[in-house]
């Protein structure tokens, strides 16, 4: 029988990229929802549909199509934070970074850091700005969106820890070297 921190140290150890103390056999992520209670729920549906066939075509690439329907939905519900982190997605995927921050910004604060949409803008808005090289900005994104259970938020501040990347530096070359020992040296004379 093994103990939590039995596990969360193999599970370090196997995976040091890892949080330590995350054991993924016994905590799975809390379900984040958007409470879109205050809103009219015929808008709200309006709006959905909008930003769910927008998704479709910009993933299929048509950008500018997809950008229509999110300004769409944004325009039916102005103070509803999802349309503003699916319009950040296709704005960035059109390289308008600039834009796509001024709808994640806007997500976050109309989301006021809560809830599922809250957790996907602060991550894409993280990943915004460690492209952009703003590390200390990136990580407060990532602190925040790891508090509210998002599993890749998490990782990434234990990659941008540099003394956990230096701890996981360290005991990766300690598995290699145990899973292939170096060649012994010859004996000197």
């Amino acid at each position: 029988m093994t103990t939590p921190r039995d596990r969360a140290v193999l599970h370090t150890i196997l995976d040091p990229n890892n949080p330590f103390g995350h054991d993924p056999w016994s905590e799975t992520e809390h379900e984040l929802v958007d409470d879109d209670s205050r809103f009219d729920p015929v808008l709200v549906d309006q709006a959905k549909d909008l930003e769910l066939r927008g998704v479709e075509l910009a993933e299929s690439g048509h950008l500018a199509c997809a950008l229509g329907l999110f300004d769409q939905a944004v325009s039916i519900i102005p103070h509803r934070p999802s349309a503003y982190n699916n319009r950040a997605q296709a704005l960035r995927l059109k390289g308008d970074t600039a834009g796509a921050l001024s709808d994640l910004d806007k997500a976050v604060e109309l989301s006021g850091g809560r809830g599922w949409t809250a957790s996907q803008a602060l991550v894409q808005r993280g990943l915004l700005h460690r492209l952009s090289g703003r590390d200390p900005e990136a990580l407060r994104d990532f602190q925040q969106a790891a508090g509210l259970g998002n599993a890749f938020a998490r990782k990434q501040v234990t990659l941008m820890n540099p003394y956990a990347a230096l701890c996981n530096r360290m005991l990766s070359e300690m598995m290699a070297n145990l899973q292939n020992p170096p060649a012994p040296s010859p004996p000197s004379v």
